[in-house]
């Protein structure tokens, strides 16, 4: 796996440039909703405190990527590139092998603006940092992000034990491949 500056990925729709300080007031505005939380793994409070984002960033985020243990990404629309409405992130170094996590504001759901985020980052993981496959998680019960799993070419592996803020116990790990991120992607 090659180490890299986390770059600022392009799609049709969307603009995924790297996470900054800055960011905090709209990781705040947006991130502090139950409907984008209930589903997010990790020891993410409820309710969200109101430095929880900058807290984040200072404490997590912009640590682990100066490390070069992650890249985030904050998803800004291509109109409104410096306006973060969800974020991204590709874990290289891990605890539980998850390696992706991400959320998107509530008013951006249902445009397949997520789809797009991740198919850009799934491109920059198999051809850019060379990764052959990886594992990733969800809430068994956040059905939105299983779907996109299953789009993206993944593969269900297991359940495992894992408290979310929803009160949802387990995690569905799966696995992406890189042939199976290429399979998906030449389907009609």
């Amino acid at each position: 796996m090659v180490s890299m500056k986390t770059p600022t990925l392009l799609t049709a729709r969307l603009s995924l440039r790297p996470l900054r300080l800055e960011d905090a007031p709209a990781i705040q505005r947006h991130f502090a909703n139950w409907n984008v939380i209930q589903h997010i793994g990790g020891n993410v409070p409820w309710p969200y405190p109101a430095d929880g984002a900058e807290t984040f960033l200072r404490e997590d985020a912009l640590p682990r990527v100066s490390k070069g243990d992650a890249h985030f990404w904050a998803i800004c629309l291509t109109e409104t590139p410096n306006d973060l409405i969800g974020v991204i992130e590709f874990r290289l170094v891990t605890k539980v092998d998850d390696h992706r996590g991400f959320w998107l504001a509530e008013p951006y759901w249902g445009r397949g603006l997520m789809t797009e985020a991740v198919e850009a980052v799934n491109r920059f993981t198999f051809e850019d940092l060379g990764v052959d496959s990886f594992l990733e998680e969800n809430a068994a019960n956040n059905t939105a992000s299983r779907r996109l799993k299953e789009k993206s070419g993944g593969q269900f592996l297991r359940y495992r034990e894992c408290r979310y803020p929803s009160g949802e116990t387990r995690s569905e790990v799966w696995k992406l491949t890189r042939d199976g991120w290429l399979a998906q992607r030449v389907r009609p």
